[in-house]
C-alpha cells in the first residue's frame, strides 16, 4: 500500500479511477476468499477434524486475516489435540487482540497452555483474572485456595521412579490395566500394514485397538504386545479396559459401534460407549453394550472396584458439572446395574475429570485439568471416606509433568504401576511408562509438632517424659515418650486446636496450646520446660496449717463447668502439682474444699459441691497414689461466695465461674 500511494501522481484521472476500481474489486475478492475458507474450516472443526481445519486456519492467518473466531479456533485446534505448547501463541493473540469478545474459558485454557511451557507465574496471573471474572468456578476457587500448589507438588514429588518401555510405537499407547494373567492390557494405534491405516480425523492417527503384553520378571518391563483375541477389536476405537477378579469379564470403551452398525447422535457425531465382553474358549466374545450408555452423550473409561460391585467411569451425561465428570454405578450379582451417580464437586470440576482407576484399597486415581496441577491433564489421588472420597491430591513429579499425564494404575502389593503421557522424550504421540512407588503419597493435610522437653532451671533435656497430644475436647490423639535427648514428635491434622501435656515424676506437669494451620507438611517447634518440685516447693519453704496449698504452689484456679463435677484436662494439670507436692512432703495432709456458684437451689448446690469434692479427692488418691487418710474434704455449696454474685445480683459467666472452685487447705 505504501508503494501505491507514492506512484498515484503518474496516473491520469481516468486511469487512477480505473485502478481504484480494480483494487477495490480485488480487495472484495480477497475478503470473500478468507470468509469462504473459514466457513469451510468451521464445518470441519465442528465435526472434530481439528488438524484439517487447522491447516486452513493457518493459511488464512498467514495471509494477514485476523478475527476472534480465527484465533479461537486455531488455539483450540492445538489445545484439543494435546499440543498445548503451540496453543500458547494463538490464545495469546486472542486475549491481547480481542479482550472484549473473550469467553472466560479461554483464560483457563491459556493458563493451562502456559503451564505446558512452564511459564507458571504468567499462568497464575491469568488464573487470577479467571477467578475475578468467574467467581464461583471450582477451578478458580481451587487455585485461590492453593496458591502454593507448586510448593505442595514439590513436597509430593519424588515418590515414584519412572522407567521407559520398549512397547511404545510412533503412534499412541495409553490406558494400561491389569488382567489376571500377569499382563498389562492397553490401547494402541500401532498398525502392521498399510491397509490398517484408516486415520481418525480428530488427530490423524490410526484407530485404537486393545493389546496385551506379558509383564517381565522384574515386574516393570513389558514383552512384545499382541492384539486381544475375539470380537473385542473393530475398525473403530477400542480402549480403556477393566477386568473382573476372575478374569472372565472385561469392561471397555468403544466408539458407538454395535452389531456392525455405527451410531451417531443428533448432530451426526460418533460418541463413546461402554461395553462388556466375556472370556470363553480362549477368546473374548458376547459383546454387550451397557444399558446406561447413550447415543447422545459419551460414557467411557471403566474402572471396576476390587469386589466387582461398583463400576466407575467418565461421562458428559446430563448432570455433569464440567466437560466430563466421574460417575459410579452399582453392579448387581444378577448382571443388572443401578443408576449412575455423579461423584460430586469434591472430585469433579468445570474442567475434565477422566480415566478413573480404583486400587484394591479403594483409592481413586484419575486425570484432571480442573484441579490445580503442572499443566494439561495431571494425575490425582483421592482416598475413600464415609461420605465418598476425600479432596484430590496431586501425585507430584515425575509422574506428572507440564504435558498430559493420565491412565494411572498401581499394584499396591508390588508398588509397581503404569501410566501414559505425551511428555517430551517419548517415541510417539502418547507413551506408556512404568514406575515403582518408593514413598507413600501425601493424602491428607498433616502438620508436625516436635520439640525438646527440658528442666526449667538447668536446661538439661529430660528423658522418659510422657507427652500427650489432646484435641479441643480433651481426647487423646497421640501419646509418646521423650527420647534420651528429650525429643518428641507428633503428627497433627491441619486446621485444629490442640493441647500438649508433658508429665514426669518429681516435676510439675505442664500444658501448652497449639493451633495448626492449613499449610501442608508444616512443622511446629514446641519446646517445653518443666519445673522441678525442688524448685516449686523446696523443703525449706515455710508451710503453715491453714494455708491454701494452691496459693503456695501458685496454681491456676481449678474451675468446674456449670452443673458439672468432671475433672477437666486443665484441672488435671493443677491436681498433678498437688499430687507432686504431697509426694515430696509425705507428712503433708490437706482438706479439699469445694464451692459452687449461687445459681440453682441451696440444696442442689450443696449436693453438687459434694460431687465435686469427691471427684477431686478420687483423682488425687487414684491417679496420684496418695494414701486416702492424708486427704479429706468439705462441701460448702454456695455458702462462701467470693464476689457479689447472689441470686439477686446479675453477673457474667466469668464471675459465676470464680465461685465454682476448689481450695486445698493444709491441715497438718
Amino acid at each position: 500500500m505504501k508503494n501505491f500511494i507514492l506512484t498515484t501522481s503518474f496516473f491520469t484521472k481516468r486511469n487512477f479511477i480505473s485502478f481504484c476500481l480494480i483494487f477495490l474489486i480485488s480487495l472484495g475478492l480477497f475478503s470473500q476468499e478468507p470468509n469462504k475458507r473459514l466457513t469451510e474450516a468451521d464445518q470441519i472443526f465442528k465435526s472434530f477434524g481439528y488438524i484439517d481445519a487447522r491447516a486452513i486456519y493457518l493459511d488464512v492467518a498467514q495471509k494477514g486475516y485476523s478475527s476472534s473466531n480465527l484465533y479461537t479456533k486455531l488455539a483450540d485446534s492445538f489445545y484439543l489435540t494435546g499440543e498445548l505448547e503451540d496453543a500458547v501463541e494463538w490464545y495469546e493473540k486472542l486475549i491481547n487482540t480481542y479482550p472484549k469478545d473473550l469467553n472466560p474459558e479461554y483464560l483457563f485454557r491459556y493458563a493451562q497452555s502456559l503451564k505446558s511451557v512452564e511459564r507458571y507465574k504468567e499462568a497464575d496471573m491469568i488464573m487470577d483474572q479467571f477467578y475475578v471474572i468467574t467467581g464461583n468456578d471450582k477451578r478458580a476457587k481451587s487455585f485461590i485456595e492453593k496458591r502454593d500448589y507448586l510448593d505442595f507438588i514439590e513436597m509430593q514429588s519424588g515418590k515414584f521412579t519412572i522407567y521407559t518401555l520398549s512397547i511404545n510405537s510412533k503412534n499412541s499407547e495409553y490406558a494400561p490395566s491389569f488382567n489376571t494373567k500377569n499382563q498389562i492390557v492397553f490401547a494402541s494405534s500401532r498398525s502392521k500394514n498399510i491397509n490398517d491405516l484408516k486415520l481418525h480425523k480428530w488427530n490423524k492417527m490410526p484407530f485404537l485397538d486393545i493389546f496385551s503384553s506379558n509383564i517381565g520378571e522384574d515386574q516393570i518391563t513389558l514383552e512384545k504386545p499382541v492384539k486381544l483375541k475375539g470380537k473385542i477389536n473393530t475398525k473403530f476405537h477400542e480402549s480403556s479396559t477393566s477386568f473382573s477378579k476372575d478374569g472372565k469379564t472385561v469392561y471397555f470403551s468403544r466408539n458407538n459401534y454395535t452389531g456392525k452398525k455405527l451410531g451417531t447422535n443428533k448432530k451426526g457425531v460418533v460418541l463413546l460407549k461402554l461395553y462388556k465382553a466375556t472370556f470363553k474358549d480362549n477368546v473374548w466374545s458376547n459383546i454387550v453394550e451397557l444399558p446406561f450408555s447413550s447415543n447422545e452423550y459419551s460414557v467411557s473409561h471403566p474402572a471396576l472396584s476390587s469386589d466387582g460391585t461398583k463400576l466407575y467411569f467418565a461421562s458428559d451425561m446430563p448432570g455433569t458439572l464440567g466437560q466430563s465428570d466421574l460417575f459410579v454405578v452399582d453392579v448387581y450379582e444378577d448382571g443388572n446395574y443401578g443408576t449412575p451417580q455423579n461423584l460430586g464437586n469434591t472430585i469433579n470440576t468445570e474442567g475434565r475429570e477422566t480415566f478413573p482407576y480404583i486400587s484394591d484399597s479403594g483409592r481413586l486415581y484419575f486425570a484432571s485439568d480442573g484441579h490445580v496441577g503442572l499443566g494439561g491433564l495431571d494425575i490425582f489421588v483421592s482416598v475413600p471416606e464415609e461420605s465418598g472420597f476425600s479432596k484430590a491430591f496431586n501425585v507430584g513429579k515425575p509422574v506428572n509433568s507440564p504435558k498430559d499425564d493420565f491412565t494411572f494404575v498401581l499394584n499396591e502389593d508390588t508398588k509397581i504401576g503404569y501410566f501414559a503421557s505425551n511428555r517430551k522424550g517419548g517415541k510417539g504421540n502418547d507413551d506408556i511408562y512404568s514406575f515403582k512407588q518408593v514413598e507413600d503419597l501425601i493424602t491428607s493435610c498433616i502438620q508436625y509438632v516436635e520439640g525438646i522437653i527440658s528442666d526449667n532451671t538447668t536446661n538439661e533435656p529430660l528423658a522418659r517424659v510422657d507427652v500427650i497430644l489432646l484435641d479441643e475436647n480433651g481426647n487423646i490423639i497421640h501419646q509418646v515418650v521423650s527420647d534420651l535427648m528429650g525429643k518428641y514428635k507428633f503428627n497433627a491434622p491441619c486446621n485444629a486446636a490442640y493441647t500438649i501435656r508433658a508429665k514426669l515424676n518429681n516435676y510439675t506437669p505442664r500444658e501448652v496450646t497449639l493451633e495448626t494451620s492449613d499449610t501442608f507438611e508444616y512443622s511446629h517447634y514446641m519446646p517445653i520446660s518443666l519445673v522441678s518440685l525442688d524448685d516449686l516447693l523446696p523443703t525449706t519453704v515455710e508451710i503453715n496449717v491453714g494455708d491454701d496449698l494452691s496459693k503456695i504452689l501458685q496454681l491456676e484456679s481449678i474451675y468446674f463447668g456449670l452443673d458439672d463435677s468432671e475433672i477437666t484436662p486443665e484441672a488435671e494439670v493443677e491436681l498433678q502439682k498437688i499430687i507432686s507436692a504431697m509426694n515430696k512432703h509425705p507428712k503433708l495432709k490437706i482438706e479439699v474444699r469445694s464451692h459452687t456458684d449461687s445459681r440453682s437451689s441451696y440444696w442442689y448446690n450443696k449436693k453438687l459441691s459434694v460431687k465435686r469434692m469427691r471427684a477431686t479427692i478420687k483423682y488425687i488418691v487414684e491417679e496420684g497414689g496418695i494414701y486416702w487418710r492424708r486427704i479429706r474434704g468439705k462441701a460448702y455449696g454456695e455458702r462462701r461466695l467470693i464476689n457479689d454474685c447472689t441470686d439477686d445480683f446479675p453477673c457474667t459467666e466469668k464471675e459465676h465461674q470464680e465461685n465454682r472452685r476448689s481450695e486445698f487447705i493444709i491441715k497438718e
